[in-house]
Parts: structure tokens; C-alpha cells; sequence
């Protein structure tokens, strides 16, 4: 007979045991709070609570306005006593019911509070046992009076601020816990998740219901020791004696763990709340991860965006110290390397290179390392330049998760090979978990297997957890819940392993192990277009023109103050100011945050914006006006008094690497009268003259001069019958405008018609209610409501030979625009049959809520894909809807171009701040403003000024030079005028620095002085120089050097300045110095060149200035 086999008896007079599963499951519900929380087990959770003066001391001052002081100042103020249940304000407390921060009384931060009975409280503070002994501890809180997701004014999270919000000091209480009780209420919290999570009628999930309703069965609210009995029982799920191995749990059980966790901090660097309070949020969250480290040694925590830290080593320097320290041990892991987690539509090619350049500097000078994981969880889609940029900033993998909010499609790939534009390639995971701010629950983890999109080729999943958006990070029940999950995966298959105590890293690369380098996973080619927030393109358009002005004036400054660092000839004390151009591109790249630039912030958010591209706008003007008067002394604008008592020259710089003619309007009155002989045209009234400027040559930044009508200009002329028939008109295009539309485009070369028969151009305005989230969507049904604006009032103001003009109005509710439509006598660039442009500068007072304003022309041209352009290259989309991936696509980002084009023939639309573009059919479009209200309630409510142009091209768009066009449309002349005895100065008649030839498709977008230059020690000195190959093929450029520039040594560079591969340096037959570069489609190059002086000459005789070591 077995032994310990129990007798079965002969006769049963019981009822059996069988149950019914549902009311068990439903019962495990009153087991906390609620009804029963009087007798159930939040009834023990404290062994004592006190909040008597005796025991807890209050005092409060409370910061006036939306002040925020740091805490050296505010603990000079004078305190006043304070009480539970007092309230402070307004807008933006122990529970205070919002954010606030504890200090140690030297002001050391120690750790976040999260007031309120959200997901995301954390009102605990635990006092240091030596205090305990002590029998006092003094601390201090800085309640910040706003909440997680600062204070909208109706409780809809995108509401506009309520400013005058209150909040109540709740709790301010001196508490005993009951450890073992409180370790009772987290064994049930997973035990309830499991039988919550499991799908139908496993065992686990069967006995999570049992184990916990013999939980309940077994407590007792009146006998302390039934808690440890019930305790136990849930050992029958964790295993026996799981909670003594704490940590080591995850040393047991599956060796490969199926789901990686990580601890993160979304921290919106700006949103809901401005810049100002981000600051407060990332001291609160990160000494609230560092408390959480020493608390559970497992605990790995990731954090990005550069600008957070530089405000925390700057604000909070004692914390700083900490997290340093942190580093250094590995629990705090650093990832993205960029400025902030920018968007990733809209920023330039060398913003987005400079977002990795100063955050990779920045982590390496503080923390001694550099990231090897681009991190982009929440940007609104992702441009194709991105993995070539993330591999020449030193990563190889890259972390992202918005495209789990495609409201069309589903993103088809978790881990996969992120190929980029130009080929180049990233490790890229889409956690199938769905969202960077997990609550670690079983939920989270078995989601993270059952919802990969490619098991078949990667069986891991990342498991980024923690409270985020507005900050907090991981909680300490989300430590407690994963060390119980992992103990019941290790006593059951039926739940998936999770790893802890691991980095991002160590997840990649395990990823990277299992493909075979990548080469079992599936391919993802080109842009990760975002099938949401597609409104973001256009919103705040104030901030887009701030952002792209801003990137063109740096991209001039460090072009003229490198330069003017070189040739020194008339101030030998020049320095290149590289400390100043620093502090401006970081403005910049904090305002290209994902919820800054986009136009999804609150207004305050845009007040400081405004402010910074301001300070940006007036320091970059000041730089640039230092450098031009060291290369062209004596050097005045044009409408300065002292002009009218000199004879000299008006003349333009070039700070583009193209030959260009250019039209340009001053004035020519007053002190700038005797101007007027430089000028080929002059304004009907007198007062403006317009004057054409070249600068062709060999091409290259050079100086342009005024010039008459050369022999292959084209003079414009004008027609109109006095009301409602207006035309523009050159030897190379036509326009019309009939009863206030746009009704023909003709190339006049070809006498081709590029309107559609039937179809008109121009304004049109559009209802804009997206279905929920305002300033960041436009839905496709916004294009069933279209309502074409007619122009009227039209008047030519400028009737040619070398400009012609037409201003036109038209009103629309509240709102005002006026338009100037010219046309030059030049065309739109120097490439051979390029025709001229149309210019469309706008002057809007906006007074719209809830519309949509768009330029719109129908084409003659049949195409099934237009062509953007994207960050270094371009990007070409559908046209039309066979599927709903072709349909997803009906608005995109663009930047300065969109294009359609056929066989033989294109029409480009040019703009020069604005992102939003769509091509339905033949009906190319660029958006123009918006008006949302959430969550700004005034958005672009006010006078916008823009422009944009219209340009026609013989040959298809990879023939034409419509790249080239955009960029010089975006890259006007610094016109200045020179006293006559300084037009023979050096650099007016030297040659370009710099030229490219032999590849028309490459492009030399900036330069600039090498990172590591020492320029107050005299030391090495260096140009760095950025390239790319623009149209998407290969080629082989030449880029020459002037010889007043002497060449020691050329490098190719990665973005960091890292040195890569030395190239040869050759002379050709005119002196000058040249390296070959070998491109491939979309290839970004980096070249740094190092500078010395002549050799057998000496130093002086060169009007080159280069510094010795």
C-alpha cells in the first residue's frame, strides 16, 4: 500500500467542494478599502497614527506669485504656523493633494511626494533610524501647488491651467506602519492581478482565486498573528520562504527571462506645466529613485535629456552629487544622448546632430561615459534621418513606443532593424507593452509576451515602468509586485519571466546575440511616421518660425564667426565666441522638446519660448554683427545715418555654398537716398528700391554686389482689367488670378498649363475639431469641410522690370489677410532652365477658433508619390488611399519643400517656417495656421507674418534644383553697405573659403569651429564641416580650400568629433587645396581640417590669422 496516500472513506455525507468561480473572484474584491475598509485589512495597515502640535510642528511660507525660489532663499523667509487641513496657492502640497519635495535642513533633496489618491501617490517618508533614536527629526517640504499634470481648469488633463487653484494640506501625519500587513496587501495585490490577467481557466489563475480567498478566510482583524498566517498561505503561489530571498528572487528560476525591467521618469521637459517646474520635477523624482536604489538593491533606473541634468547640477547641486555617485555604481543609467527628447519631425538636419552632440558631451564631461541607446519614447514619429545621425552620435540601438497610438493602422514590428533613409541601420525596440510609463503589474509583464509583434524572431520585451509624462518614476509597490511576479514565474510556466538588476544595455545586446547581429529580425525602412498628432505640424506656428529663423541665424553665426576667428585682418583680437553660440543652441535644442515645438503645451510654456528665441534672436544678431565688422570694417546697415555722408558699396554675404542671384528691397530715403544708383528699380511711391545681387563666380560664400539686368534676366511685367483679372508675367512663367483664385500657372518656355482645367488655387480654410486631443490632432474628416477664400482689393504695388507685385485681401470670420504675390526677374536658382518662383508673403491677424488655413494649387501633373523634404534628404509619400497606410498619410511634416512631380515636369512649394504639407491626389497643399484651444487656449491668436512660394521646374523633381532653391529661400544675404575705401579690403575681393564641385546633389550645410578648439590658449585650431548628398545617389564631391587657409591634416569625423579616417589632402593647379569625398545616397559627412600656418613663411605675411600652440 502507498505510503501518505489519505484514506478515502466509504461514505460521504458532505456537500462537496466545489465552488462558484466567479462570486470567489468577485469577493476578493472587499478584502481592501471600500465598504469594509473598517474591518478588512486596511483597517491594520498602521499601528499608530498621531498629528498632535505635540508631535508634529508645522510652519509654512508660502512663495509670492509663481516665484520659485530655490532653498537657500526660502529658508531666509519668515515662517508662520501651520495645520492640517489649511490650504495653499493659488495653484500649485503632505498629502498637500499635489507635488512637493522633502529637504534635509541643509537643503539636500531627499525624495519626492505625490499628494492626491491617484495611481501615482507617494505621501510616504521614511524617518532615518538615528532620528528615531533621537526622538526628533526637522526636514523641510517645498510643495509646489501644482499637480502630476499641472492644474487644468475643468479636470480634463488638457484643459488650460486653472490659476487660482487651492490645494489641501490632507495629511500631515506621524504614522506607524505594520510592515507585515503591508507585505500582506502586496502579496494580494498580485495574487488579484493574477487571477485578473490570466485568460481562461488555467491553474494559476484558479490558484491565485483560491490562495487569496483562503487569505480573507484566514484573517482576522482582532488577532495581529492570522497575518503571518495568511502570509503564509500565499506562499503556496510564491514559493516557501520567497520573502527572505528579497532580491535574490531573480537569481531563481527561468534563465533567460522573457521580460527586462527598467525603471524610467518620463519628465516632460515642458507641457502641462512650464520649464520652471520641470526643474523641481526632476529633483523630486530622481532623489526619490535614489532613496528607492538603497531600499532595493535590483533597482536599475534610466534616465535621458541632458538639459534635465545640467538644471539639476546647476539648481541642486548636493543631489547632483548623488546621482553622480549613483552612476558610477550602476543603478542610474543614462540613455537618449540628446539635449532633451526632442521632436524628431521638425528640427533641421545639423539640430537634430546637435541635439546628440551637446547631450553626448555633456553626459561624457559629467559622468565620464556616453550613451549607447537613443531613447525617443513620446516624439509624434520619427524622421528616416534618425539612424544614420543616432550611429554617428555613437548608438546603436534606439528605444521608441508612440506608434502604438496609430488610430489607423497597427505598427506590424516590436524588435526590428530600424533602416534609415540612407541605408544606415539601428536596433530598434517597440516595447509590446505599449507605454513608457508601466505600473509593473502582472498585466504589464504577460502583455509584454502575448502582445509582440515578432515572436518569431525575439522572444524578449522590454518592461519600462514607472510614473511618468509629469514625473514620479517607479514606486516602491511596483519593487514589491515585480519580486512577487518573478517569485510565481519561478513556481509557474504559466507567467513570464522578469529580469531585474539589468540595464537597457545589457537588454540589447542580449537582443543583439539572439538575431545574429540583427540579422533575424525584420527590416523597418524609412520614416516611422506617427498615424496621430498630425496637427502638430502646424500648431503654435509663432514657435515654428522661432524654431526654424533660430537655425538658420546659428547656422550663420558659427559660418561668419569662424571666419572672422581666421581672417583677422582688421581685429587680431577677434575670439571665436563659442561659449555664446553654446548658450544659444541650447536654447534652441530645449525648445525643440516633443511637447514644445510641436504646439502641445500650455501658453506659459510659449511665453518662455517666446523669450528664449528672443534672447537667441538678439545675442545671434550681436554675434553676427562682431564677425561681419572684423571681415568688412567699417561696415554699416543700410538704413544707418552715417551712410548718407559716404560713398561706398551696398553688398550681400553669401553664407550658403551656392551660387545665387538674389532681388533685394531697401530703402532709399532719408540717409539711404543716395543709394538709389545701386538699385534697378524703385517702388511707385519712391521710397524702396530694388537692387540685384550677385554672387556667382566659382560659387561658394562669397560677396555679393548690386549689378544691373544681366542678358539672361527675365523683366517682369504686369497686366490687369482693373477688377478681377490679374497677371504676373516673365519670359519664364505666368500666373493669373481671375475673380479671386488662382486659375492659371503657365511655363511660358513650353506654353504648358500646370492648373488643372476646372480646378482653381489659393486660400482655403478648413473646420478643425479633431475627435479629443485639440492642439495636437487633425483628423482626415476636417478635409469634408473645405471652404476656398476668394482674394479681393488686388492692386499691384510694384509693376517690374526686376520685381512685380500684387497685394491681395481677403477676411474670413474675425480674422484679416493679406497677401503679396511677386515675381522676380531671376530665376529660382542658377541651375541651367531653372524658372522663376512665385513669393507668397502673408501679413494674417488671426482671430479663428477651431479652423484650419491652407494654401492649396491643383496640379496637371499625375504622380502616385510626392516628394518632401526631410533632415538631410527627402522623403517621398502616397498620393492617394489603396490602403489605409497610404491613407494615414493625408498630412505630413515637410520642411523646405514639398514636391509633385512627373515625367518631365514638377511644382515645389517652398516655405520658410512652416512644417505641414499634403498632396491628395493632384492638389499639393501647405498648411498655415491653426486654432486650438487645449491645451492653450489662445493659440496663434494674433498677427502672424510668413511666406511661402510656388515653384514651377522642367524635369522631374530628381532632376531639378528644387532643394537648392529651398535652401537659398531660406538663407537671405546679409546685405550691408562699405565705405568706399574699404571695398579693396582683403576679404572682399578674396575667394570663397570653401566650394564644392563635381556633385551638384551634395550640399555644405555648415561650419563651424572644432569642438575641442582651446581658443584663449592659442591652441590647435580647426574647421569642422558638415556635408550631405541631397537627391539620393551616390556621387564624388570635391571640397576645395582657399589657400590663404593652410591644411595640416583632414579628418572624417563622426557628429562628436570623434576622428574616424584620415583623407588626403591634395593641391590643384590653382592653389587650391582639395580632398575627395565619396558619398552615398542621403550621407552625411563630417570633415575636420586642421589649420597652421605657411610652411618657409612667415606668420605675418599671411592676412590669415592662425593660432599657434
Amino acid at each position: 500500500m502507498a505510503k501518505n496516500v489519505p484514506d478515502y472513506e466509504e461514505l460521504n455525507y458532505g456537500t462537496g467542494s466545489k465552488w462558484i468561480k466567479h462570486l470567489t473572484k468577485n469577493r476578493l474584491d472587499t478584502f481592501t478599502g471600500g465598504h469594509f475598509a473598517d474591518v478588512n485589512l486596511s483597517s491594520v495597515l498602521f499601528i499608530h497614527r498621531l498629528a498632535d502640535e505635540d508631535h508634529v510642528k508645522l510652519e509654512v511660507w508660502s512663495a509670492p506669485g509663481l516665484t520659485k525660489p530655490f532653498f537657500d532663499e526660502a529658508m531666509k523667509q519668515k515662517f508662520k504656523p501651520a495645520k492640517k487641513g489649511d490650504s495653499f496657492g493659488p495653484s500649485f502640497e503632505f498629502d498637500p493633494g499635489c507635488e512637493a519635495m522633502i529637504f534635509s535642513t541643509d537643503g539636500t533633496p531627499l525624495q519626492g511626494i505625490t499628494g492626491g489618491y491617484g495611481g501615482d501617490r507617494r505621501v510616504e517618508y521614511i524617518i532615518p533610524p538615528e532620528s528615531v533614536k533621537a526622538g526628533k527629526h526637522a526636514f523641510v517640504i517645498e510643495s509646489s501647488c501644482n499637480g502630476m499634470f499641472g492644474v487644468p481648469w475643468n479636470g480634463d488633463t488638457i484643459a488650460p491651467p486653472d490659476m487660482n487653484r487651492y490645494f489641501k494640506l490632507d495629511s500631515a501625519d506621524l504614522v506607524v506602519p505594520d510592515q507585515e500587513a503591508w507585505g500582506l496587501l502586496a502579496d494580494f495585490t498580485t495574487l488579484r492581478e493574477i487571477a485578473d490577467t490570466l485568460p481562461g481557466n488555467g491553474a494559476l489563475q484558479n490558484k491565485a482565486i483560491t490562495v487569496a480567498n483562503a487569505i480573507m478566510n484566514e484573517f482576522d482583524q482582532t488577532d495581529k498573528s492570522s497575518i503571518g498566517r495568511a502570509r503564509k498561505i500565499a506562499e503556496e503561489v510564491f514559493g516557501e520562504g520567497w520573502a527572505a530571498k528579497q532580491e535574490g528572487i531573480f537569481e531563481e528560476g527561468a534563465q533567460k527571462p522573457q521580460v527586462w525591467g527598467i525603471g524610467y521618469c518620463h519628465i516632460d521637459t515642458a507641457w502641462l506645466w512650464p520649464y520652471s517646474v520641470t526643474q523641481q520635477k526632476t529633483a523630486r523624482s530622481w532623489s526619490t529613485q535614489i532613496d528607492l536604489m538603497d531600499r532595493y538593491p535590483e533597482h536599475r533606473f534610466t534616465c535621458t535629456q541632458a538639459q534635465q541634468f545640467k538644471w539639476l547640477e546647476q539648481q541642486y547641486p548636493k543631489l547632483f552629487e548623488r546621482v553622480q555617485a549613483k552612476v558610477k555604481t550602476g543603478q542610474f543609467h543614462l540613455v537618449g544622448g540628446s539635449w532633451v527628447e526632442n521632436d524628431a519631425n521638425m528640427p533641421s538636419g545639423e539640430a537634430l546632430a546637435r541635439q546628440f552632440l551637446y547631450g553626448q558631451r555633456y553626459f561624457e564631461s559629467k559622468f565620464g561615459i556616453r550613451c549607447d541607446t537613443a531613447w525617443l519614447p513620446d516624439s509624434f514619429g520619427l524622421t528616416g534621418a534618425l539612424p544614420q545621425l543616432i550611429r554617428l552620435a555613437g548608438m546603436k540601438y534606439f528605444f521608441t513606443q508612440k506608434l502604438s497610438w496609430n488610430n489607423i493602422n497597427v505598427f506590424p514590428h516590436s524588435t526590428f532593424n530600424w533602416v534609415g533613409i540612407d541605408g544606415s541601420q539601428v536596433l530598434s525596440h517597440m516595447t509590446p507593452v505599449d507605454t513608457y510609463t508601466a505600473q509593473a503589474t502582472v498585466g504589464d509583464i504577460y502583455k509584454g509576451v502575448t502582445n509582440h509583434k515578432n515572436l518569431e524572431s525575439s522572444e524578449t520585451s522590454l518592461l519600462v515602468f514607472g510614473n511618468g509624462d509629469g514625473g514620479g518614476g517607479p514606486l516602491a509597490k511596483m519593487l514589491e509586485n515585480l519580486r512577487r511576479i518573478r517569485a510565481a514565474s519561478n513556481q509557474s510556466r504559466e507567467l513570464p519571466p522578469v529580469d531585474m538588476g539589468h540595464s537597457v544595455e545589457d537588454f540589447f545586446d542580449g537582443l543583439l546575440k539572439e538575431s545574429n547581429g540583427g540579422e533575424k529580425l525584420p527590416n523597418w525602412n524609412g520614416e516611422l511616421y506617427l498615424e496621430f498628432h498630425r496637427g502638430t505640424y502646424t500648431s503654435h506656428g509663432s514657435i515654428k518660425k522661432g524654431n526654424r529663423k533660430s537655425e538658420i541665424l546659428l547656422r550663420d553665426v558659427e559660418h561668419l564667426a569662424t571666419l572672422a576667428s581666421l581672417y583677422k585682418h582688421h581685429n587680431s583680437n577677434y575670439e571665436y565666441p563659442k561659449a555664446r553660440i553654446d548658450d544659444s543652441w541650447e536654447k534652441v535644442l530645449l525648445n525643440q522638446f516633443h511637447d514644445v515645438l510641436p504646439g502641445s503645451a500650455i501658453g506659459m510654456v510659449y511665453d518662455d519660448a517666446e523669450k528664449l528665441y528672443a534672447e537667441v534672436r538678439q545675442d545671434g544678431e550681436k554675434l553676427i554683427e562682431e564677425a561681419l565688422s572684423t571681415l568688412f570694417p567699417k561696415a554699416l546697415h543700410l538704413a544707418d545715418p552715417a551712410v548718407k555722408s559716404l560713398s561706398g558699396r551696398v553688398i550681400g554675404y553669401n553664407t550658403t555654398f551656392l551660387p545665387r542671384r538674389d532681388v533685394i528691397a531697401f530703402p532709399v530715403t532719408g540717409a539711404a537716398s543716395r543709394l538709389k544708383s545701386q538699385v534697378v528699380q524703385t517702388s511707385k511711391d519712391g521710397t524702396v528700391g530694388y537692387a540685384l545681387m550677385d554672387s556667382v563666380g566659382e560659387g561658394g560664400a562669397k560677396v555679393s554686389e548690386c549689378r544691373g539686368l544681366y542678358a539672361d534676366s527675365m523683366p517682369v511685367s504686369v497686366f490687369s482689367n482693373g477688377s478681377d483679372h490679374f497677371v504676373l508675367r516673365n519670359s519664364s512663367v505666368q500666373l493669373t488670378i481671375f475673380k479671386g483664385r488662382i486659375t492659371s500657372l503657365l511655363d511660358v518656355q513650353l506654353d504648358r498649363e500646370l492648373i488643372t482645367r476646372g480646378q482653381t488655387g489659393g486660400l482655403v480654410i478648413f473646420d478643425d475639431r479633431p475627435n479629443y486631443w485639440d492642439a495636437w490632432d487633425v483628423e482626415i474628416h476636417h478635409l469634408e469641410t473645405a471652404h476656398p477664400l476668394e482674394f479681393s482689393n488686388l492692386e499691384f504695388v510694384t509693376d517690374g522690370p526686376l520685381r512685380a507685385s500684387l497685394k491681395a485681401e481677403t477676411t474670413y470670420g474675425k480674422s484679416k489677410i493679406s497677401v503679396t504675390i511677386s515675381l522676380d526677374a531671376i530665376a529660382a536658382s542658377m541651375k541651367k532652365g531653372s524658372r522663376s518662383l512665385f513669393n507668397f508673403d502673408a501679413v494674417v491677424d488671426w482671430q479663428e477658433k477651431h479652423k484650419f488655413l491652407k494654401f492649396e494649387i491643383p496640379l496637371n501633373i499625375h504622380s502616385d508619390v510626392a516628394t518632401y523634404e526631410t533632415p538631410f534628404g527627402h522623403v517621398q509619400r502616397p498620393t492617394h488611399k489603396n490602403t489605409t497606410w497610404d491613407m494615414a498619410k493625408f498630412e505630413v511634416c515637410g520642411h523646405k519643400f514639398a514636391d509633385l512631380s512627373e515625367f518631365g515636369y514638377g511644382v515645389a512649394l517652398l516655405s520658410e517656417s512652416k512644417y505641414g504639407f499634403s498632396c491628395r491626389g493632384n492638389v499639393l497643399a501647405i498648411s498655415l495656421l491653426r486654432a486650438a484651444t487645449a491645451p492653450d487656449a489662445n493659440q496663434d491668436i494674433g498677427t502672424h507674418e510668413f511666406s511661402w512660394a510656388v515653384m514651377p521646374h522642367q524635369g522631374h523633381f530628381l532632376e531639378s534644383d528644387v532643394p537648392i532653391a529651398a535652401f537659398l529661400y531660406n538663407s537671405p544675404l546679409h546685405v550691408r553697405f562699405v565705405p568706399q575705401e574699404f571695398v579693396t579690403a582683403p576679404f572682399m575681393t578674396a575667394k570663397p573659403p570653401f566650394t564644392i564641385s563635381g556633385a551638384s546633389n551634395v550640399i555644405l550645410e555648415t561650419i563651424k569651429r572644432g569642438e575641442d578648439d582651446d581658443f584663449k590658449k592659442g591652441g590647435k585650431t580647426t574647421v569642422v564641416l558638415r556635408l550631405y548628398e541631397a537627391f539620393g545617389g551616390h556621387a564624388r564631391a570635391k571640397l576645395h580650400i582657399s589657400r590663404h587657409l593652410h591644411v595640416t591634416s583632414a579628418l572624417i569625423t563622426n557628429l562628436l568629433e570623434d576622428e574616424l579616417e584620415e583623407i588626403r589632402i591634395s593641391t590643384d593647379n590653382d592653389d587650391l587645396q582639395s580632398v575627395v569625398l565619396d558619398f552615398h545616397g542621403f550621407e552625411v559627412k563630417t570633415v575636420k581640417v586642421t589649420l597652421g600656418s605657411k610652411p618657409h613663411e612667415p606668420k605675418r605675411e599671411s592676412w590669415v590669422t592662425v593660432e599657434s600652440a
